[in-house]
């Protein structure tokens, strides 16, 4: 049996090169900032101030998080170095095709728990790569489709009253015993439904490194 000591430790595997480039996430997210660092050793976050995300009525759903995540980038554009790269995202999940972001409480992060219960939604993640006082910028948006089992009410209130998803789109993060226990089927990445499109992401940096 193999126990976690004695896994043997291992080099980090190559990042892209940015030696002379200093990285900037702008979101206070925690799982954001730990996915991140997966793939960027190296990075400094900043928080944005006085954002207000909003969107155009007439836009699509699937295109909110790219324009939200353009939207955060132009906030904070103008007071990058030129060797500044900042990365902005935004994250909703789309069900029945309605927008949910996140709860406002215990009872709106209920009812948003019973809509995606015993059903399929997506999560779409937005992201924007920013550099160069804004002379150059990149924005993508990945989406998963993520299937929930029934989720009996108990269940579903336990969760909320013990992990309180309120800074969570959809109220509830797939990393925790509600994914564990709820998410039956994944289709797509499961680090986009945390927030952060990591295998995109790493080609998008790599690509933008280059140029």
């Amino acid at each position: 049996m193999l126990f976690d000591n004695d896994c043997p430790v291992l080099p980090p595997l190559p990042a892209p090169e940015y030696a002379d480039i200093r990285v900037l996430l702008a979101s206070a997210s925690p799982r954001r900032r730990q996915l991140l660092g997966m793939i960027v050793p190296h990075f400094e976050t900043v928080r944005l101030s006085d954002v207000k995300e909003e969107y155009p009525a007439s836009l699509p759903p699937e295109e909110v998080p790219a324009f939200l995540s353009r939207l955060k980038a132009d906030a904070y554009v103008d007071r990058l170095r030129d060797n500044d790269l900042m990365i902005t995202a935004d994250t909703i999940v789309i069900a029945a095709g309605i927008i949910l972001g996140k709860p406002s409480g215990r009872n709106e992060a209920i009812e948003m728990l019973r809509l995606l219960s015993d059903s399929t939604h997506t999560v779409v993640t937005g992201v924007t790569l920013s550099s160069l006082s804004g002379k150059r910028s990149d924005t993508f948006s990945v989406s998963t489709d993520v299937h929930f089992a029934r989720l009996p009410q108990e269940r579903i209130e336990n969760y909320v009253d013990r992990y309180r998803p309120f800074d969570k789109a959809g109220a509830y993060g797939v990393q925790e015993w509600i994914g564990a226990m709820g998410i039956s089927r994944i289709e797509g990445s499961f680090y986009n439904v945390m927030g952060l499109p990591l295998h995109v992401l790493y080609d998008h940096l790599a690509s933008f490194f280059q140029k």
